[in-house]
């Protein structure tokens, strides 16, 4: 090792080519490491078992590039060759993991994994009390299914056909630019236009039968007749009055139809006008999702309202218990109470009257009650207990009747005139 590293290091170049070597050799295990995950790789010392599945076509099928074999979606083995059978069917060679038993009643349907129709097989392993498959067994074309490719349906139509259905396809193309603008407005007017329609082709059916029961019941007629030619005569006139009327209704179904281009643009313009109801439909189901969204709060806060009521309606349960004795003891008070309101109404009537009377006297009773806060006043001689009179007169009238050295003030009327000593 050591005259080698030196070889390495003296002669000029070989560091470097040694170095790009390992750099290829790290690179090479680093996209194996990567790769091999991905890969479906079967080492013979593997426990594996070998299944044939027949199939009526393989479309996509290629065994060269190791297609997968699935069951319930887990890669189990993979596609390790084909055949075809003496009677024209494919038979697909698998090569699957030895633990996953596989019997006589299994399934294997052939399905593509992407767009590109790139192929795998879903083995459905089936059970008992079917045998286990033996090795090498063979999956049989009636327990196996297939994609139908395009091309098969392609294929029963006629040229014709066939060059129009391409034509609509390339067609398709430009005409699906602004489909998601102009498309879904043309398939509503289409559908209405189908459902005006279909009366119309219900009626057609319907004649369409009884035609067809016309003529099988003039088949029958002439047999019946025979060679009766009077009758077979009458027959033909019948037969041709029968087809007079049936040209008329032709001519009535002709004009029915020259009616639906005027019935396309009332139901265009009916479509026109339902397009701002349709806005404010949306404005409305936004406003409605708003009030859900506010719902769930206010039932919450119900709820706490209900609580708060259940638990009132518990408390006053034993007071309402309590009372309905005493109301029931005050039930002969109120019906001896109802006699004594009839004799107070004609007394209530005069008490507005006599209302009114005291309120053009409260200024005398004023003066009245201020002049006589006291009947036994304190400060009424050295005796203390003297009894106060009062007299009450107008000015001037009581001018000769109060002495002249009596003492004291009486206030003046409510007329504005000077009290008086008394």
């Amino acid at each position: 090792m050591r005259k080698t590293w030196e070889r390495i290091r003296t002669v000029p170049g070989l560091g470097r080519d040694v170095l790009a070597v390992t750099v290829l050799i790290v690179g090479a295990m680093v996209s194996l490491g990567v790769m091999y995950p991905k890969m479906t790789t079967a080492f013979p010392w593997q426990n594996r078992q070998h299944v044939h599945v027949e199939f009526a076509r393989v479309p996509g099928v290629n065994p060269d590039s190791s297609q997968k074999v699935t069951m319930a979606g887990v890669i189990v083995g993979q596609i390790s060759g084909w055949e075809v059978s003496d009677h024209g069917t494919a038979i697909l060679d698998l090569n699957i993991d030895g633990t996953k038993k596989v019997y006589q009643n299994a399934r294997a349907i052939l399905r593509p994994k992407n767009v590109l129709n790139d192929m795998t097989v879903e083995i459905n392993p089936g059970g008992p009390p079917a045998a286990p498959l033996a090795e090498d067994g063979l999956i049989p074309e009636t327990q196996t299914d297939r994609p139908i490719q395009v091309d098969e349906i392609l294929d029963n139509l006629d040229v014709k056909t066939q060059a129009a259905v391409t034509s609509l396809l390339v067609q398709s193309d430009a005409a699906l630019v602004r489909a998601p603008d102009q498309l879904p407005g043309g398939l509503r007017a289409t559908q209405a236009t189908l459902d005006s329609i279909r009366p119309v082709m219900q009626s057609l059916d319907t004649r369409r039968q009884k035609i067809a029961t016309l003529v099988t019941s003039l088949a029958r007629i002439s047999q019946a007749l025979g060679r009766n030619d009077v009758r077979v005569a009458q027959l033909i006139d019948s037969t041709q009055q029968t087809l007079s009327v049936l040209g008329d209704n032709d001519n009535d179904l002709r004009d029915s139809l020259d009616q639906l281009p005027g019935l396309n643009d009332s139901l265009r313009s009916a479509m026109d006008k339902v397009q701002p109801l349709t806005t404010q439909v949306n404005a409305t189901v936004d406003n409605l999702g708003n009030a859900s969204k506010e719902l769930p709060k206010s039932l919450d806060r119900f709820e706490d309202t209900v609580d708060d009521l259940d638990r009132t309606v518990k408390s006053a349960k034993p007071f309402v218990a309590e009372a309905k004795p005493v109301i029931a003891d005050l039930r002969p008070f109120v019906d001896d109470a109802e006699p004594a309101f009839d004799d107070l109404v004609p007394v209530s009537r005069s008490l507005t009257k006599d209302s009114q009377t005291l309120v053009t006297y409260m200024s005398n009773i004023q003066a009245f009650v201020y002049n006589t806060r006291s009947v036994f006043g304190a400060g009424d001689g050295p005796q203390k207990d003297i009894i106060r009179g009062h007299f009450v007169c107008r000015v001037p009238d009581c001018a000769g009747v109060l002495p002249g050295n009596a003492g004291g003030f009486a206030p003046g009327p409510r007329d504005g005139t000077k009290g008086i000593n008394r």
